[in-house]
């Protein structure tokens, strides 16, 4: 396979050829939800990168195995050691069973991402699935000496690790900075370290998840259990590791220490990291309480929204920044968006139709090259939604007559430009978006009928009631020398 594939890899800050362990194959491992709540905006893009770079992977001819877990125990209020577990307060608040709010809110993640087109991972493994794998690395560690444990709580010891192996290489922190300004919190009075990180916690009399393990009942801390899953699923060393940017520092940081202090060895050849979004330059986050919702979004449910969005027009709006660009949220872009999305789709159904002649007045391999060097080049979706742009002024030129394309030429543009629409950026039209799709479908078709039958009897009353009815619902009616089409506004 010709390789031309650069990724910028979180580690060395820098762009490198892409050089899988063991080639067809990639492992790909992405931190998934703390499922605790609906998703928002912010879980949107994580969610939205790595799908591209699943896709895109795909595409090229390799053969992923992408895991992406769903943490539901071990993560703290804080994202330190310290506070309530996440699931267990909102199983508290809701009075249910914590693996009940588990349940809900995965459900509920499954639906949004079906809505985003975003696929399904190969794996999807639960933390609390995997507690006996959590025990017996804390077990390993522990043999290696750089953890200790108090009270039945498991500690990993950094400063110790740190004299073998550098801790904050990926984030590119010292230690003796963390060190004189991290500040000590309630209840860890027992590190030997403030910077020293939980591997287990001996759970308080309230603490509603527990488990037996060798030091205390208790539960696994947040950043094993992505070791520990991704040891099982994807090998001791493996090719890419994807998150948010916000878990650089201290998961990811923790994630190699805790692997390395075990097998010795960097668990991960490339670290990606997506931007985060914004809400008027605030991150947008749970802990914030500034998040929109998706469905939120969908609904048009929310002070800061002026309408409602679809789920592809989030998808494209994400797709339009580089997934390492920050993102802002406004309505002014999202609406460019759908302006933009609309155009492609619309661009692709008139594809379908144009005709060819004996000549290409445009460059369509250059033009289909220039896709695929965007692509290559860190996966750099907006550099190849310009050059779809591109290939939509071609479509409506040749439609319009003022440039022409030949048969070898138009049956390339085609298979591209649905691969690079549909296979690669996941986009899709709204009619192809709801469970109902075929009903629609053939709601819209008798609709249709109804109205050629009314025009033919000259009921031209009874047309324009079924025109301006579906025009209220924006659903806009085109009469064609080919018939009637139908198109939802989005």
């Amino acid at each position: 396979m010709k390789n031309n594939l650069f990724l910028y890899n979180t580690l060395s800050r820098d762009k490198e050829p892409f050089e899988p362990l063991h080639p067809p194959y990639v492992g790909m491992y992405v931190c998934g939800p703390t499922v605790y709540g609906d998703a928002h905006l912010g879980h949107a893009r994580p969610a939205i990168t790595f799908d591209l770079i699943f896709r895109y992977l795909k595409h090229r001819g390799y053969k992923v195995r992408y895991v992406r877990n769903i943490t539901d125990v071990g993560h703290l209020e804080n994202d330190a050691d310290t506070g309530e577990d996440k699931i267990a307060k909102q199983a508290r608040l809701e009075q249910l069973e914590p693996m009940e709010v588990v349940q809900y809110y995965t459900n509920r993640y499954h639906r949004d991402m079906d809505l985003l087109n975003v696929l399904p991972p190969s794996i999807e493994p639960r933390a609390s699935g995997h507690i006996i794998e959590q025990i017996t690395m804390i077990e390993h560690i522990l043999k290696n000496g750089y953890a200790y444990v108090v009270n039945g709580s498991v500690y990993f010891d950094v400063e110790k690790y740190n004299q073998k192996y550098p801790y904050g290489i990926l984030s590119g922190r010292k230690i003796e900075e963390l060190l004189s300004t991290t500040r000590d919190l309630d209840k860890q009075d027992e590190k030997r370290n403030s910077i020293d990180f939980a591997l287990w916690k001996k759970a308080d009399p309230e603490h509603i998840m527990r488990w037996q393990s060798p030091w205390s009942e208790g539960f696994p801390a947040w950043h094993l259990e992505c070791s520990a899953m991704g040891k099982k699923y994807l090998g001791e060393q493996f090719d890419i590791h994807g998150g948010g940017l916000d878990l650089m520092f201290p998961h990811h940081e923790c994630e190699i220490a805790q692997s390395q202090a075990i097998n010795g060895v960097a668990p991960v050849r490339y670290w990606l990291h997506n931007n985060l979004i914004t809400i008027e330059g605030q991150k947008m986050g749970k802990s914030l309480g500034n998040f929109i919702t998706l469905e939120q979004l969908f609904s048009g449910q929310h002070p800061k929204l002026e309408k409602a969005y679809s789920p592809m027009n989030i998808r494209f709006f994400i797709l339009q920044a580089h997934y390492r660009s920050p993102l802002d949220f406004s309505n002014t872009a999202l609406q460019a968006a759908e302006k933009g999305l609309k155009k492609l789709l619309e661009a692709g159904n008139t594809l379908q139709k144009i005709p060819f002649g004996n000549n290409s007045t445009s460059d369509i391999k250059a033009l289909i090259n220039d896709l695929y060097k965007a692509m290559d080049d860190d996966f750099n979706s907006p550099i190849a939604i310009s050059h779809l742009f591109e290939a939509v002024r071609i479509i409506n030129s040749v439609k319009d007559n003022t440039e022409t394309i030949t048969a070898e030429d138009l049956e390339l543009l085609k298979i591209s430009y649905n691969d690079f629409v549909f296979n690669i950026l996941g986009l899709k039209s709204e009619s192809e978006s709801g469970q109902n799709n075929n009903l629609v479908n053939g709601l819209m078709e008798l609709i249709i009928e109804m109205r050629k039958d009314a025009r033919n009897k000259k009921e031209w009353a009874t047309s324009d009631f079924i025109r301006d009815k579906l025009s209220d619902l924006q659903i806009q009616l085109k009469d064609g020398k080919d018939g009637t089409s139908w198109n939802k506004d989005i």
